[in-house]
Order: structure tokens, then sequence, then C-alpha cells
């Protein structure tokens, strides 16, 4: 499956954005899908996840409350709406297909290029 990520945007602080990532192919509802996050001189980290069945989500702790993971599998398409951005949000965003549960960056397979989200203050 092929992912292309898009919405990133400056944005100020306590502002929004919603971030989408496309992906090709008729299997996209078979994966699991996650968005991660790299920013400025840190290495990439989890940020969401949502299962197959759209009945499991889970987040790292510094986003709880503020952003949510969604699906829709017949536009397959995984959305990411982001609100409350604070600077320290600041990263480009990744999104992610795997076949198994994980926030660990080994257990995805395919990878979107990536759209860069700045929050100024």
């Amino acid at each position: 499956v092929q992912l292309q990520a898009s919405g990133g945007g400056l944005v100020q602080a306590g502002g929004s954005l919603r971030l989408s990532c496309a992906a090709s192919g008729r299997t996209f509802s078979r994966y699991n899908m996650a968005w991660f996050r790299e920013g400025p001189g840190k290495e990439r980290e989890f940020v969401a996840y949502i299962n197959r069945y759209s009945a499991y989500k889970y987040y790292v702790d510094s986003v709880k409350g503020r952003f949510t993971i969604s699906r829709d599998d017949a536009k397959n398409t995984v959305y990411l709406q982001m609100n409350s951005l604070n600077p320290e949000d600041t990263a480009v965003y990744y999104c992610a297909a795997s076949e198994v549960f994980g926030v660990d960056v080994e257990k995805y397979t395919y990878w979107g290029q990536g759209t860069l989200v700045t929050v100024s203050s």
C-alpha cells in the first residue's frame, strides 16, 4: 500500500489542523494505521493508533484529549484531528500502516512521505 500524507502547515498556538493520509490499493481496510512524528533534533515517536475496525484507538499521553485519530475505509483515508496545538507539537508527521498492533517504528511496514506541522508561539 502507498501512503500520501497532507494537511500540514503553520498554525498559531491554540489552533487546530487536520492531517489526512490517503492510501492507494484495495487493501487499506486490512491495515492498522498510525501517526508518528519527528520533531527538530528528535527521534521519530508514536502519536496515535487506530485498528483496522476502528474499534480501538491509542494515543501517546502528550496528545490525549487534544488529538483524535479516525479512518474512512470507503475513502482509503486516515485522519488526525489536532486541537489545542502548542509549539512542542512542531514536527514532521508521518502516517504508517501495519498488520499488527504497535507503537514502535519497527512494527510498521508502509510509510507516507511526511507533512510538516509548525506551531508558532
